[in-house]
């Protein structure tokens, strides 16, 4: 199925299946089914909208549906049935088909490197693991000193400025970035980002500090659609109280799971810097492979995403004032 249409259908089976699990509800996985599965297989229809005498007359006076309209209505009834108590399982890859397959819509699959691999730069030479961050964090300050020149303005959220740009790597993943104002000085900002993803992150299942490795830098393992471990790194010592705060993928033996798919973030860089009155401008720069997704996806609809966690994290925070830019999920 085409991306967007299978996770259409993942939301609402997940959403029936919620329903029927709710306690003292009579909307047991089976009557859900038979009310839903004439509008999800959309049965009947070319036959209600016909008007061939042989279809007519073939149906009767009476207009009852036939055995064949019976057989179908049975047949999705129990396989909507089968959709909504198995939907945790249906949308799962087999584990043999994941070694088969290529995850990933490049060329060849994008992995996570391992900390010891992460130190070692082009030209074989070992660098210190706090430096690699470090540079990630002076290449986005380069940017924003020289205001993000040769970025592709694209249409995003209100009150958000989204755009986007091509990395000459070999890697034909965009990168992009989402800009907004948020009603909270940048340290208040980069807790909320570091600390309390759960509050602005619906699709957050767990997510802990594996190990520190110093005062400011964390390997993060998280669980929501995907999982994956990050290296992260920040600074609160920027000019005017700015912060910033970068991440990139890391395999550690944090333990795979049975499920899920595992994702590999490229880049993800936050910058939060102070405009006056208590709030900040944060920028938001993300590049990264979430496995299984097709070229157009990425090109359509990623960057949307990346906008939409930007305006959960500016919602997060209560407005300072009447008026306040905000968009609604």
């Amino acid at each position: 199925m085409p991306d967007e249409n299978r996770e259409v259908l993942q939301t609402l089976l997940y959403f029936l299946s919620d329903i029927s699990s709710a306690q003292e509800n009579q909307m047991t996985p089976g009557n859900l089914a038979v009310c839903l599965a004439p509008s999800v297989f959309h049965l009947n229809i070319s036959k209600k909208e016909t008007t061939s005498p042989r279809i007519i007359q073939k149906r009767g006076a009476s207009g009852k549906p036939d055995h064949k309209d019976l057989s179908e209505n049975m047949a999705a009834t129990q396989g909507l049935l089968h959709m909504i108590s198995e939907c945790k399982k249906l949308f799962q890859i087999p584990h043999d088909m994941m070694l088969q397959s290529r995850n990933s819509y490049l060329a060849a699959d994008t992995n996570p490197l391992s900390l010891e691999d992460l130190c070692v730069g082009s030209s074989g030479e070992t660098r210190d693991f706090s430096s690699v961050l470090d540079s990630s964090i002076q290449a986005l300050l380069h940017e924003s000193a020289e205001r993000f020149k040769g970025w592709i303005s694209m249409s995003g959220p209100e009150n958000t400025e989204l755009s986007c740009k091509k990395v000459g790597d070999g890697n034909p993943l965009r990168l992009w970035k989402v800009s907004a104002e948020v009603e909270a000085p940048p340290s208040s900002l980069l807790h909320r980002v570091l600390r309390e993803r759960h509050l602005w992150d619906d699709d957050l299942l767990q997510g802990r500090v594996v190990e520190s490795l110093d005062q400011n830098t964390d390997l993060f393992h998280y669980v929501d659609r995907q999982y994956g471990t990050t290296s992260t790194k920040w600074r609160t010592d920027l000019p005017r109280g700015g912060c910033a705060l970068v991440s990139t993928s890391l395999d550690h033996a944090t333990g795979q799971l049975d499920e899920g798919v595992q994702a590999v973030i490229l880049s993800s860089q936050y910058l939060m810097e102070p405009c006056g009155m208590g709030r900040s401008k944060l920028t938001y720069i993300c590049r990264a492979d979430l496995r299984g997704r097709s070229p157009d996806w990425y090109n359509k609809v990623f960057g949307h995403l990346c906008a939409m966690e930007v305006v959960r994290i500016r919602n997060s925070f209560p407005p300072l004032s009447p008026g306040g830019p905000e968009t609604k999920l």
